[in-house]
């Protein structure tokens, strides 16, 4: 059951964004109950037709949104935008600077015209030396490291999601809510830039930071130097892969009792955390071999109640299967203007004991807010017709 708190509700939220980014900033606004209205082309935003791996794009990060189409290459819907956002509260955008001052919409004209709205702009890259390049996930996750830890010596490897464009998005939503805070204060709107350079940037700062405190480079995290005795992928006699942690002197204890490796918890060697740590070269093969005499299900049902980590190693796929995934509140129905359905999860967060989506969860189709949004601004048929380019088309 979601709660009906919606910390967001009575603000209005004009989003011009395509790929994950962008959308994924407007669309924790309109799950914390903001009304988010995406301005798409007139043949809709091209991110809706990828296939393979992009296809839950779209789905994903535009659920809950209005869609109205406008032409901004013709002056009814460049006129239209601007009706639009003479009364809204926030602009998100992640177009290219140039582009943005060619529709005569770069923040600092905006933010004159508009004195009260928020603009958050979502780039590649900050202001400076690379602002004006292109950037996507995999460009930043090279350049800032993130790939080089994530796979082996010689062989950079992306993460295996869209995170930093998530990650990215989200910092744009926080930022717009820091924005509207002070907004409360001063009065006055004000103008955020994102970057997705900057958010992989963070993300790598632990081991920037390693480096400039003890002055050595942190090897890839294939090949790191662990800090835990056990802290690996094993296993089972059913042929399973299970990942189990032992961090603490306490769950090396109660591992070896499970495993029935008393001899390696009596062991003169290995009464130390350090000691376990530094012996993980002959005592992980030990540990495996006893991993092996147990089932899958024996292993869970032993390591559960007494707090030992592991972790079933799961496909995405699977995680419809999961029990806590599926869990009351856990995923949530979207219904595609196609039609058919599809099920994801929303904020990871509980409010009160409930869940936020901020209202309807469904994919609007291309423009099917459009005359509804542009008739409450004042415009006639055939003006509505001129702004989102339908005249054109017709």
């Amino acid at each position: 059951m979601t709660t009906e708190l919606q910390p967001l509700a009575g603000l209005r939220v004009v989003e011009m964004t395509h790929m994950i980014m962008g959308p994924s900033c407007g669309m924790f606004l309109s799950l914390l109950g903001a009304e988010v209205i995406k301005v798409e082309p007139p043949e809709g935003d091209k991110t809706r037709a990828l296939t393979g791996m992009g296809r839950g794009f779209y789905p994903t990060f535009n659920r809950g949104k209005k869609s109205i189409t406008l032409d901004l290459k013709s002056e009814a819907g460049q006129a239209a935008l601007h009706q639009l956002l003479a009364g809204a509260d926030v602009f998100v955008e992640n177009f290219r600077d140039q582009s943005l001052a060619r529709m005569g919409l770069a923040p600092e004209e905006l933010r004159a015209r508009y004195p009260r709205l928020i603009v958050s702009s979502l780039k590649g890259f900050l202001k400076g030396p690379y602002e004006n390049r292109t950037a996507m996930d995999e460009v930043v996750q090279m350049m800032t490291g993130m790939a080089h830890m994530t796979g082996p010596t010689g062989r950079p490897l992306r993460i295996g999601s869209s995170a930093n464009d998530i990650m990215g998005g989200l910092f744009g939503a926080f930022g717009v809510l820091a924005a509207l805070l002070q907004r409360d204060r001063d009065g006055g709107g004000h103008v955020l830039r994102t970057g997705l350079f900057e958010n992989c940037l963070f993300l790598v700062a632990q081991h920037m930071v390693q480096f400039d405190i003890e002055g050595r480079e942190a090897p890839p995290m294939p090949e790191r130097e662990f800090s835990w005795p056990v802290y690996d992928i094993f296993q089972s006699a059913d042929e399973r892969q299970i990942f189990i942690g032992a961090v603490t002197e306490g769950q090396w204890a109660t591992l070896c009792q499970i495993l029935d490796l008393g001899a390696l918890q009596a062991d003169p060697r290995l009464q130390s955390r350090m000691d376990q740590i530094n012996a993980r070269d002959w005592t992980l093969p030990i540990v495996a071999e006893a991993v092996r005499r147990h089932s899958f299900a024996d292993l869970i049902a032993a390591f559960e109640p007494v707090g030992i980590p592991f972790a079933p190693i799961h496909r995405p796929a699977e995680m419809y299967q999961d029990p806590h995934v599926n869990r009351p509140g856990g995923l949530f129905t979207s219904q595609l203007p196609e039609g058919g359905s599809y099920r994801a999860p929303v904020m990871p967060f509980e409010l009160d004991g409930a869940p936020l989506t901020g209202g309807t969860l469904d994919i609007a189709a291309i423009g099917a807010d459009t005359e509804g949004v542009l008739s409450a601004l004042g415009l006639d048929p055939a003006q509505i017709r001129a702004a989102s380019g339908s005249e054109a088309a017709a």
